[in-house]
């Protein structure tokens, strides 16, 4: 029997270096460090073309883990509510013919003119109970990302674990949740929404960065890593403890790090996480 403890499945968000290297660069470059999966973009997808998209994959060895994004979802008129549908179905069937393990849910936030906040979120889930329809004999799961409150204006409107949670046990089979670390770290009951996310089997992604102080742009100043003021260790146990297996993924937005060399990037990403995110039986 094999017994060594093995560190998690690291996967990178292309978020996170997609302003330095196109989809073939940054699969290629993962897999150079023996990465099998990686969290893909859909505007990268569209510009290759499903063929292209799925030659570049099989070429490096890559599958997709995250696939981002379908929505925004809520719009300003039927009009535009009813475009939004028809791409948020057609990011659906992108996302299923790369194979997909989950796609993200993109609300975006109060259409232009609004103040109607407990409306946005009845939109909204009105139109990802309208995704999963679609998405369930595709097979493809969606997945809800809370972000943090000061984002509820113009790019969500589910902003906390509880909500996603709600959410999810309204809409039943086929819809999870992603917790990234940068948007529910400071939240109070986030270790018992943890374990609630995990005993309803709908972690479907655990995203990593941290929290800088100061921050100096809420949504292009994440940092790397252990160079902010998330207890990363301690989400993660938390993670674990909830029963999630899945993998670690790196998603970093920021100017800083868009600016330095990709590959430096993507190091210190991989190295920050085999430091940070051990197994239970190796730690002291």
């Amino acid at each position: 029997m094999d017994n060594t403890l093995k560190q998690p499945e690291i996967v990178i968000n292309h978020a996170t270096m997609r302003e330095r290297w196109d989809m073939a660069a940054f699969l290629s470059a993962c897999a150079r460090c023996g990465l099998t999966r990686a969290s893909i973009w859909d505007d990268e997808v569209k510009r290759t073309g499903i063929a292209g998209a799925r030659s570049i994959m099989a070429e490096n060895g890559i599958g997709a883990f995250g696939y981002n994004r379908a929505g925004p979802l809520i719009g300003a008129t039927v009009e535009d509510n009813r475009q939004k549908q028809d791409a948020g179905r057609r990011a659906l069937d992108r996302a299923a013919e790369v194979g997909a393990d989950h796609v993200l849910v993109f609300s975006g936030g109060l259409a232009p003119g609004s103040r109607d906040m407990a409306g946005a979120r009845a939109q909204m889930e009105d139109a990802t109970a309208a995704l999963l329809e679609h998405a369930r004999p595709l097979g493809v799961k969606l997945a809800l990302e809370p972000l943090h409150p000061m984002l509820a204006a113009d790019r969500a409107v589910i902003l906390s674990l509880s909500h996603a949670n709600d959410i999810c046990d309204r809409l039943g089979p086929g819809i999870g949740v992603v917790i990234d670390v940068y948007h529910v770290w400071w939240d109070e009951r986030l270790e018992a929404e943890i374990m609630r996310t995990g005993a309803a089997g709908r972690i479907l992604a655990f995203h990593v960065n941290d929290w800088l102080v100061p921050t100096r742009h809420i949504l292009k100043d994440r940092g790397m890593m252990g160079d902010g003021v998330i207890d990363l260790g301690g989400i993660w146990r938390q993670i674990e403890a909830a029963g999630y297996r899945g993998p670690v993924e790196v998603e970093i937005f920021s100017e800083r790090w868009w600016n330095e060399d990709p590959d430096l990037v993507l190091d210190t990403a991989i190295a920050r996480c085999r430091e940070l995110f051990v197994p239970a039986g190796a730690r002291t």
